[in-house]
């Protein structure tokens, strides 16, 4: 029998510099932080506790969790196009929403497409600093 899964838990990220991937995250999603890697001061039971993040950060939104993990050593940008990730979308509710956050991307000097109609709904595409493919999806209206 196949496992019978409901949703993802999570999807985490590999970024090669932590703090220029937050400030964009931040600054074009606003996700809440869920858990964030402890200072270099804090406790060893801290430290101990929170090291499934490897030094990253994990956000909390509507849809799920989002985590980045810092690179260990390898600055290697993403392709897409070789064995992994391939795109992370995102969902908005409507093309209104897409609209609003081609004025957010601008404002914030990310590089974007045009919004596309796909027939089942529209996608607004971009990239963060790692060149990771983003994407904003809003269903078709019934």
């Amino acid at each position: 029998m196949p496992i019978n899964v409901t949703d993802y838990a999570h999807v985490r990220l590999t970024v090669t510099d932590i703090d220029r991937s937050r400030a964009f995250y931040d600054a074009v999603f606003g996700f809440e932080t869920a858990f964030e890697a402890p200072p270099e001061d804090a406790d060893r039971a801290t430290k101990d506790q929170l090291s499934f993040l490897f030094g990253g950060v994990i956000y909390r939104f509507d849809g799920g969790l989002l985590g980045l993990r810092p690179a260990a050593s390898d600055p290697d940008r993403h392709d897409e196009d070789r064995v992994g990730l391939d795109h992370l979308s995102f969902t908005v509710a409507s093309r209104a929403d897409l609209e609003e956050a081609v004025a957010v991307l601008d404002e914030l000097q990310v590089a974007h497409g045009a919004i596309k109609d796909i027939g089942a709904g529209h996608i607004l595409e971009f990239r963060d600093p790692d060149n990771i493919a983003l994407e904003l999806h809003a269903p078709a209206q019934g």
